[in-house]
């Protein structure tokens, strides 16, 4: 179904606008240049400010049209008023006869006509537009009748404040235009023209094309918040949290009790006086308190006059499906619904306490007085939608400089549904789960993990357990401090989160931090009997999710020999081998097995099994035994323990022991030394 836009509105928005117009020499962007050649078949050509349309002419030969370039822009600028009319022109043909056009201004359109127009494909509102218009021409400024050819000349010279006999021409570049947006948009946006825009719309670049009303959505962490920060920084921000028991009252405004000093009174209610000075008193009493929207909403309409470069006004709301958006909106969910121009399709009315807050805010003396900036003749300008209504308060009505913009995570989706009739007037921008490079660690005991590599193994976990982006963590899920996670942080935040909301009745294998049979999966698992986080369970859940080569010893750790809180050695030492400085243990130990592979690579695998069988190489209570192991008998909690698989000169995949510790490391480091190879203990 068609609709059709307020002409009234349209004329007075554009009219408003262009009085603001500086009326400054430009040069026209190159692109444009190159593009238009021609104009209605007549040739045309460029000088640095002005331009020459060569005509076909007459019996007296070619006429020369000279024009500034600024008509070019004034053009560009009413073009969306010249489409409008030209669309209530070719409606009004359908409904009757050029002939009848000639007459029916002031006029009464017959029961036919009338039936004709109920028969458009129009909504109700736009009917009577078109009816208004065929009957009408005071309302869109008409002088010549809409049968004609060049009906639009007349109201977009008057709107444009150009006289008729020496500017026409403008309404024919207008009528030029009206198809070639890119052009247009290019005369306006031009870097040339800048200063021009900047007294025409006043506001800033930047925000053009950023949508009224917007919801940054996605998973916990992926900075939503920061990416609207980044925006707004330089802006006007009022920023709000919804929550389950948010409501009307906390979001706009109510009258609640606060303590006040009031005048004493005798039982009669006579003040009470003492030495000429009046008595006073601390009282409840009641007071309008403003919330966020009203706030927000006050703050727009006054920057909307204020002098001076255009003023925005940002509402945010943060988590807002955590609250139910149907009964905290209200019946401002109307205002929600935002027409070409930035105001609110629907205004409403508001109710009696409201309305008197907003009078008395925007009265002399208010907090947000309305001091509207003057024109040239001392008069105030005409502000396209701050109706006489909305200055007493009678009327809400969300001005185009209020942006509302707001943050959903995705996996409380569920706390309160967002219907889809409030969806579909907001814009929606996913944030989606990325690298911040900030290249934060989780610190445990020596040993480290880096953050986004840990981020990206759990939410490969994530989306196989749970087939969702829901759950899954963003970067800054868990804030480091100096670019450290503590372990504490890790067990606390991160670990409790996938062990309440992620795994808890899905497959919990990956907590199993202990091998022993009787070992129980459970979170209290993290924890020592000093309620000190286990660093070991750590580690072993950590392994489980990014295997034992993204395992790193700390660097800024000593090398020494130290004693941990649980009373056990924890031995820091570092070794060089193969060109290879302050290697690790696990380090180490893989450096030196793959390095007799390569040498070896055309051994079979059972070749290599045998050359690298220790029959004491891990200790039974560290799990392990054997360096290689086929790639299909390596389950369960054995898999971490395992770097990327390998092919053998016979076709047999397999993988290299990772799990190298103060426990087996001699008995590598034997190994390197029997094939001539060194390996020092590095110190400092």
């Amino acid at each position: 179904m068609e609709q059709l836009k307020d002409l009234g509105l349209i004329y007075s928005h554009a009219a408003d606008k262009f009085r603001q117009y500086d009326g400054k020499d430009f040069v026209l962007p190159s692109e444009f240049k190159e593009q238009v050649k021609e104009i209605n078949n007549n040739v045309i050509s460029y000088n640095k400010y002005s331009a020459v349309i060569i005509t076909k002419g007459n019996l007296r030969g070619a006429l020369n049209i000279y024009m500034p370039n600024q008509w070019f822009y004034i053009a560009s600028y009413f073009t969306a008023y010249y489409k409008e009319l030209i669309k209530y022109r070719n409606l009004a043909l359908k409904v009757t006869s050029k002939e009848r056009l000639k007459t029916l201004d002031n006029g009464t359109l017959t029961e036919q006509e009338e039936d004709k127009i109920n028969s458009l494909e129009l909504d109700e509102e736009s009917r009577a537009l078109l009816k208004r218009f065929i009957s009408d021409y005071s309302w869109w400024h008409g002088a010549k009748t809409i049968d004609r050819a060049d009906f639009y000349v007349s109201p977009i010279l008057t709107c444009a404040g150009l006289v008729n006999a020496s500017q026409s021409f403008v309404a024919e570049l207008c009528a030029f235009l009206a198809d070639k947006n890119e052009l247009t948009n290019a005369v306006i946006k031009g870097a040339e023209t800048e200063h021009i825009m900047d007294s025409i719309f006043n506001a800033p670049k930047e925000l053009w094309n950023l949508p009224l009303q917007q919801i940054y959505y996605g998973a916990p962490g992926t900075g939503k918040s920061y990416e609207i920060k980044k925006v707004t920084k330089m802006y006007s921000v009022i920023r709000t949290t919804f929550h389950p028991d948010s409501d009307y009252s906390t979001f706009v405004g109510a009258y609640k009790p606060v303590m006040s000093q009031v005048d004493l009174r005798d039982v009669s209610g006579h003040v009470v006086i003492e030495d000429g000075k009046r008595l006073k008193e601390e009282r409840i009493t009641y007071k309008y308190v403003k919330q966020a929207f009203l706030k927000a909403y006050l703050g727009a309409w006054q920057k909307y006059v204020e002098d001076g470069k255009w003023n925005v006004q940002f509402l945010i709301i943060e988590e807002i499906n955590r609250g139910n958006c149907a009964q905290i909106f209200g019946d401002l969910f109307q205002l929600l619904d935002r027409n070409d121009y930035g105001f609110s399709t629907y205004p409403i009315e508001a109710d009696t306490d409201l309305h008197t807050e907003i009078k008395k805010a925007f009265g002399k003396g208010g907090e947000y007085e309305l001091k509207c900036k003057k024109a040239e003749n001392g008069k105030e300008f005409i502000f396209v939608g701050l109706t006489e209504d909305i200055k007493e308060g009678r009327i809400l009505c969300l001005p185009p400089n209020l942006y509302i913009w707001a943050t959903m995570n995705t996996s409380d989706q569920s706390l309160f549904p967002i219907d889809s009739a409030f969806k579909r007037r907001w814009n929606w921008r996913y944030v989606k789960i990325k690298d911040a490079g900030k290249g934060w660690k989780i610190i445990f005991g020596n040993e480290y993990c880096d953050w986004w590599t840990f981020i990206e193994e759990i939410n490969k976990k994530i989306a196989k357990e749970t087939s969702s982006d829901d759950k899954k963590l963003g970067y800054f899920f868990c804030k480091a401090k100096d670019g450290v996670i503590t372990a504490d942080k890790f067990v606390s935040k991160v670990l409790f989160y996938l062990w309440n909301d992620v795994f808890k009745d899905g497959d919990i294998a990956l907590f199993k931090v202990s091998d022993e049979p009787e070992a129980e999966i459970c979170y209290d698992a993290f924890y020592g009997s000093d309620n000190k986080v286990n660093i070991e369970a750590i580690r072993a859940f950590l392994v489980g999710v990014v295997g034992e080569e993204n395992i790193k010893t700390n660097d800024d750790a000593p090398i020494a020999v130290d004693v941990g809180d649980n009373g056990n050695s924890i031995d820091y030492t570092k070794y060089s081998f193969d060109g290879k400085s302050r290697l690790s243990k696990k380090d180490l130990g893989y450096n030196i097995v793959m390095k007799y592979i390569n040498e070896h690579s055309d051994k079979t695998f059972a070749e290599l099994q045998s050359d690298l069988a220790f029959d004491d190489t891990v200790d039974n209570k560290y799990r392990y035994k054997g360096v290689l192991a086929r790639t299909e008998e390596i389950t369960g909690s054995y898999t971490p323990c395992f770097g990327a698989e390998q092919i053998s000169s016979d076709g047999v995949k397999y993988k290299v022991l990772t799990w190298w510790n103060k426990y087996n490391i001699d008995f590598i480091i034997k190994f390197a030394k029997a094939q001539g190879w060194t390996v020092n203990t590095v110190t400092e």
